[in-house]
């Protein structure tokens, strides 16, 4: 599930809603993902029905709202191999738990916490660095920003706001002066 963040910038809430029938899946090339629903562990006392999650709408959107997220080849790769080798739920969706059941944010917490350890240096895993598993959409939204995407297909993308984005990425996107001096100058030859 995590490796979607990475590529899509979805938020961990989205993640756990996606079914198979929300992928574009071409042969070769750039796929799509329409999101269209995020579902969080909130506890039952918080929820209408009583369950430990809330499904809703997307984050500041409305209820039926989408949003279309073009994902790299190297993703589609991946989904159709995650959907020939673990299928999917009755009702399509791609992750579930032991007994198919919604997905948990304990449960793939723990699996990223496992992760984390198995790959990074002991003094690495001692600092904040890739902390919790929602810094893998903020790692894909400064990727999308520092490979020259614009700010306003980033937020499209992300489902931000331009605000939103320039107040939590502006690092990102004020670190590429000379890379834009150079794009400004290939112009205005």
């Amino acid at each position: 599930m995590l490796t979607y963040d990475v590529y899509a910038a979805t938020r961990p809430g989205e993640a756990v809603t996606l079914r198979a029938s929300d992928f574009t899946l071409p042969e070769e090339g750039w796929g799509q993902v329409v999101l269209s629903s995020s579902s969080a562990r909130v506890g039952s006392g918080w929820t209408d029905l009583g369950e430990s999650y809330d499904s809703r709408g997307l984050k500041k959107r409305a209820r039926r709202a989408t949003r279309e997220v073009p994902i790299p080849p190297v993703l589609v790769r991946l989904i159709r191999f995650h959907i020939d080798e673990f299928g999917t739920t009755e009702d399509g969706r791609l992750f579930r738990a032991v007994r198919n059941g919604g997905l948990l944010s304990k449960e793939y917490g723990n699996v990223w916490k496992a992760a984390r350890l198995s790959v990074l240096t002991e003094q690495e895993a001692k600092t904040a660095l890739a902390e919790v598993p929602y810094g893998l959409r903020a790692a894909c939204v400064s990727l999308w920003l520092e490979s020259g995407v614009s700010p306003a297909a980033v937020a499209r993308r992300a489902g931000h706001s331009i605000a939103v984005l320039f107040r939590f990425y502006a690092k990102a996107i004020h670190g590429s002066e000379d890379r834009d001096n150079a794009l400004i100058e290939s112009r205005l030859l």
